[in-house]
C-alpha cells in the first residue's frame, strides 16, 4: 500500500539546494471558541547567492490573517496591507533595487492556500517572518473543540484548460532537523476537562485554580510532517452565547499605522452569537428523498486514512461507509452513486427506487470500488447529477466524499450556487490536506453540513450524522430579531442561517451602531419554522463593553464579510469589489484582492543581479501525481511478496506540462485478497452484521448472521419463542440486542437501521414482542431495557 505520506515527490533540480527554512514556531491562545495564531519561520541562505525563497502553505479558509512583518538585520519590518496588483508592483521594485522584501498573499484559486516570498536574502543571511491570524473553533459530536494547524497542503488536481496550480510547481520532498514547536494556551469560562491530541503533547497544565485556563505544548522532536489537532472539552460546550467587542479607537492597537474611520467595521461594536438551535424531543425523520453519493475515485483515494501501520486506504474506508449508507436508508425513497476521477460513472442511469433488489446490486457494485479513475475532476459529475430531472416529493439530497484536491475549486462552488433550489449539499473531506475550501464552500452554498475526516477518525459516524440531517425536515422562515435601545442599530454582517439542524451550531456577526447609554441591554431573537411549529432561540446580553486587547471579534467579522460579498456571485460587480477592498485595508485581514508586503527601506548588503528562485518544499511533503494537468502519475506496481511497490520517476516542471493525459495503472493481480495489506483481514463483527440486513430492516437466519451473534443456527430456530412467527423476527430481535450488548459506543454508526428493524420487527411480532425480547436477553445474557423495542 502507498505509505503515508509518501516519501517521495517532484524534485525541480535548479532547487536540489539546503532548504532555507530553518524553523518554525507556533504560539496559540484559545479563548472559547476562537483561536488567536502567531507563527514564526526562520530562514538562512546557505548558498553563494542571493535567494529569493517561496514557501506556499495551507490555511483553514476561515481564518483572518491580519498581521505580517519581518526581521532582517536586527532589524524589524511590519508589513502594510495594500491592493494586490500595488503590493506586487512594491515588491517588484524593490527586489530590482537591490533591496530585501517580504510579500504574503492569498492564492487565487482557492482561499485555503497562501505564498510567503522572501526576495533578495543574501548569502549567510537570516531572516524570520511572523503571521498572524484568528479563526472559529468546530464543536465535535462529544463536544470537542478542535483546533487544528495545517501542515499538509496535498497538491491541487488541475483539470484540462486551466493553469497549473502553485502546488504543482514547487518541490515536496521530505523535511528533516527542522526546529518546530507549538505552545497552547486555552480559557473557558466554563472550566477545562482535559486536552487531547493526535500528536505526543506535555500534560496540561492548569495555570489558575478553578481550572479555566490551562497549557500544553507538542513535546521536543515533533516533525512537521501532519496537520496538528488539539481537542479541548470543556465543562459545558453547547451553550449558546454571546461575545460583545467593543469598536476601536482612532487607531489599530495592533497595528498603529492603521486608521480606524468613523463608521467603518473596527469602529463600531461587533457582536458574535453562537446558537445552538434544538427541536421538540420525539421528532420523526422524513422516508422522502434522493440520496446521491458522489464518491472521489481517483489515484490519490488508494493512500491511507492516517501514519498508523494498519490504517485502511480512503477507498477501503469509503466502501465501508457507503455500505453503511446504503443498509440506512429509509424504504420508498430512491438513490444513486457516482464515481469520479478523470471520468465519472454512475451505477444507475437515474436515481432508482430504495429496495432490496437494487440495494444489493449497489452493494455489489460498492465492494468492486477502487481508486482507479485517474485525476479529480469533479465538476462534470456535478453538471451531470444537476442536469438530471429530481422528484418533487423526493428532495434531492447530495453527499460528496473527496480528499479535496483540485484546482477549480471556485468553479465547483459556484456551480452548487446555483442549483440551490434543487438540493441540498453534504460534504466529507477525506484525509489530512483535504481542501477546506471546497468542502466547506460546497457545503455552504448547498445549504448542508461539512465533516473532515483525519488521522484516527472514523468516517462512519461523521457520515452517518449527516444523514440524520438530511433525514430532518427542512426548517423554513428563518429570521433575526433584534431587541435594541432606539440609539443602536444592528447590521447583520453574515449571512442569517440558510438552514439548521439539530445540536449544530450556527454563528452570527452583527456590526452595533450608535451610542450606548448606560448600562443598557440588547436582545436577538433566532426564529425558525419547523413543521407546523415556530420555534424561537432567544439571547440576551450587555451592550456596554469593555475595549478589547485584541480585536479578535471584528477580525472574524471582518473575513466573514468578506467572504461572503467574494461568494456572493461567480464575477462581483464593481461595488462589490470596492467592498471587499475597504473591509480588508480597514480591518488588515487578507483577502482575495489584498496582500501583505514588506520592504527593509535601509538594507544594508543589497543585491547587484537578480536572486535565485528558491521554492521552499512542504514540510508535510506528499506525492505530486494529482496535481499533473489531465491526471495521476503512472504508477508500476509489484506483486513481488504480493505487496504494491510504488515506481516513482522524477519529472521537470516542463516535462509535466507535456505528459498531457495520465493513466493510473491498476495493480494486475488475481483478487485483491492477495494484496498483503488486506490478506487474512476479516471485517469486524458490527461491519458483517450490518452487511447481511436486508433493506426493509429484518435479518434473515444465515451461517453469517450465525457466526455475529455466536448461536448456532439449530439453536436460534429451537429458542424461537414463537414458532408460529416466522424466524427472522426472532433473529432481528437478537441482533438489536446483540447491538446494545456489543457496540453501544458505535451508536450513531447504527442507530437509523436499528430504527428500521424496530419498526419491522413490531409490525411482524405483534403481541409476541415483550417475549421475544425476554427470550432474547435470556439467549445474549443481555439487560436491553424493553423501552428500546417501543414497549
Amino acid at each position: 500500500m502507498p505509505p503515508f505520506p509518501p516519501c517521495c515527490g517532484l524534485i525541480i533540480v535548479a532547487s536540489r539546494q539546503p532548504v532555507p527554512l530553518q524553523g518554525i514556531w507556533v504560539d496559540v491562545q484559545v479563548k472559547g471558541f476562537v483561536a488567536d495564531v502567531s507563527a514564526t519561520l526562520k530562514y538562512k541562505n546557505k548558498e553563494e547567492k542571493a535567494v529569493e525563497s517561496v514557501f506556499v502553505f495551507p490555511m483553514d479558509e476561515d481564518s483572518a490573517i491580519y498581521n505580517f512583518e519581518a526581521t532582517i538585520e536586527g532589524k524589524k519590518i511590519v508589513a502594510d496591507l495594500q491592493e494586490k496588483e500595488q503590493a506586487h508592483k512594491t515588491y517588484d521594485e524593490a527586489i530590482s533595487q537591490g533591496k530585501q522584501a517580504f510579500l504574503l498573499e492569498e492564492d487565487e484559486s482557492s482561499a485555503d492556500i497562501f505564498s510567503c516570498r522572501v526576495g533578495n536574502l543574501p548569502p549567510g543571511q537570516e531572516a524570520e517572518v511572523n503571521l498572524k491570524y484568528v479563526r472559529e473553533l468546530s464543536v465535535g459530536a462529544d463536544g470537542a473543540v478542535r483546533f487544528v494547524l495545517p501542515a499538509v497542503l496535498n497538491p491541487r488536481y488541475t483539470p484540462k484548460d486551466h493553469n497549473v496550480s502553485i502546488t504543482a510547481t514547487r518541490p515536496q520532498v521530505p523535511i528533516s532537523g527542522i526546529p518546530y514547536s507549538l505552545n497552547a494556551q486555552f480559557q473557558s469560562a466554563y472550566g477545562i476537562a482535559k486536552i487531547e491530541s493526535n500528536c505526543n503533547i506535555t500534560p496540561l497544565e492548569y495555570t489558575d485554580n478553578d481550572k479555566t485556563s490551562g497549557k500544553v505544548s507538542l513535546v521536543e522532536g515533533h516533525k512537521f510532517e501532519r496537520d496538528v489537532e488539539l481537542l479541548a472539552y470543556y465543562t459545558d460546550v453547547n451553550k449558546p452565547s454571546v461575545t460583545v467587542e467593543a469598536g476601536l479607537g482612532a487607531t489599530d492597537t495592533a497595528q498603529e499605522s492603521r486608521p480606524t474611520p468613523s463608521g467603518s467595521i473596527m469602529a463600531e461594536s461587533v457582536a458574535m452569537l453562537n446558537f445552538y438551535p434544538s427541536f421538540p424531543a420525539g421528532q420523526e425523520q422524513s422516508n422522502c428523498g434522493e440520496f446521491i453519493f458522489l464518491v472521489d475515485r481517483s489515484g490519490s483515494m488508494e493512500w491511507s486514512m492516517n501514519s498508523g501501520p494498519n490504517a485502511p486506504r480512503r477507498i477501503h474506508s469509503a466502501r465501508e461507509t457507503l455500505v453503511l449508507l446504503l443498509k440506512s436508508l429509509p424504504l420508498g425513497c430512491y438513490f444513486n452513486i457516482y464515481g469520479f476521477g478523470s471520468r465519472f460513472e454512475a451505477f444507475f442511469s437515474e436515481s432508482v427506487e430504495y429496495t432490496q433488489q437494487s440495494m444489493e446490486e449497489a452493494v455489489k457494485k460498492v465492494n468492486k470500488m477502487d481508486a482507479d479513475f485517474g485525476g479529480t475532476e469533479i465538476l462534470q459529475p456535478l453538471k451531470k447529477i444537476y442536469q438530471t430531472a429530481g422528484r418533487a416529493e423526493h428532495p434531492r439530497q447530495l453527499f460528496v466524499f473527496t480528499d479535496g484536491e483540485v484546482e477549480n475549486t471556485k468553479q465547483v462552488i459556484n456551480e452548487v450556487r446555483k442549483n440551490l433550489k434543487k438540493h441540498r449539499c453534504f460534504t466529507f473531506g477525506i484525509g489530512e490536506g483535504a481542501s477546506t475550501s471546497l468542502i466547506k464552500g460546497m457545503a455552504r452554498a448547498g445549504s448542508g453540513t461539512f465533516e473532515f475526516i483525519t488521522g484516527k477518525d472514523r468516517m462512519q459516524p461523521k457520515v452517518l450524522r449527516a444523514l440524520k440531517c438530511s433525514l430532518q425536515p427542512p426548517v423554513k422562515d428563518i429570521s433575526l430579531t433584534w431587541t435594541l435601545p432606539s440609539s443602536v442599530e444592528a447590521v447583520v454582517l453574515s449571512k442569517v442561517p440558510t438552514a439548521i439542524f439539530h445540536g449544530q451550531r450556527s454563528i452570527v456577526y452583527a456590526q452595533l451602531k450608535g451610542k450606548v447609554e448606560n448600562e443598557a441591554d440588547g436582545e436577538v431573537c433566532l426564529q425558525y419554522k419547523f413543521k407546523d411549529e415556530i420555534i424561537k432561540n432567544d439571547l440576551r446580553f450587555p451592550l456596554k463593553v469593555q475595549n478589547a486587547e485584541r480585536p479578535t471579534i471584528h477580525r472574524l467579522a471582518a473575513k466573514t464579510l468578506i467572504s461572503v460579498l467574494e461568494h456572493r456571485t461567480e464575477s462581483p460587480s464593481k461595488n462589490v469589489k470596492k467592498k471587499i477592498l475597504e473591509t480588508s485595508l480597514q480591518s488588515g485581514v487578507v483577502s482575495s484582492l489584498t496582500a501583505y508586503v514588506a520592504v527593509n527601506k535601509d538594507t544594508k548588503t543589497r543585491v547587484k543581479v537578480p536572486p535565485v528562485r528558491r521554492d521552499v518544499p512542504d514540510p508535510a511533503y506528499r506525492m505530486v501525481g494529482s496535481a499533473f494537468h489531465g491526471g495521476h502519475r503512472r504508477m508500476a506496481w509489484s506483486a513481488r511478496k504480493a505487496k504494491p511497490q510504488v515506481d516513482l520517476p522524477l519529472y521537470s516542471s516542463l516535462e509535466i506540462s507535456k505528459m498531457g493525459s495520465c493513466s493510473f495503472e491498476r495493480p494486475h493481480f488475481d483478487s485483491y485478497d492477495d494484496i498483503i495489506y488486506k490478506a487474512d483481514v476479516e471485517p469486524p463483527p458490527l461491519v458483517r452484521l450490518i452487511t447481511v440486513q436486508n433493506a426493509d430492516g429484518s435479518w434473515y437466519l444465515t451461517p453469517k448472521i450465525s457466526a455475529v451473534l455466536g448461536i448456532s443456527e439449530a439453536d436460534i430456530k429451537t429458542e424461537n419463542p414463537d414458532q408460529n412467527v416466522e424466524v427472522s423476527v426472532w433473529v432481528t430481535v437478537l441482533a438489536v440486542i446483540w447491538l446494545h450488548t456489543t457496540c453501544v459506543d458505535q451508536r450513531e454508526e447504527w442507530e437509523l437501521l436499528e430504527g428500521k428493524a424496530i419498526s419491522w420487527v413490531k409490525a411482524k411480532a405483534g403481541s409476541s414482542l415483550r417475549e421475544f425480547v425476554r427470550a432474547g436477553n435470556e439467549q445474549l445474557k443481555s439487560s436491553v431495557d424493553p423501552k428500546v423495542f417501543g414497549l
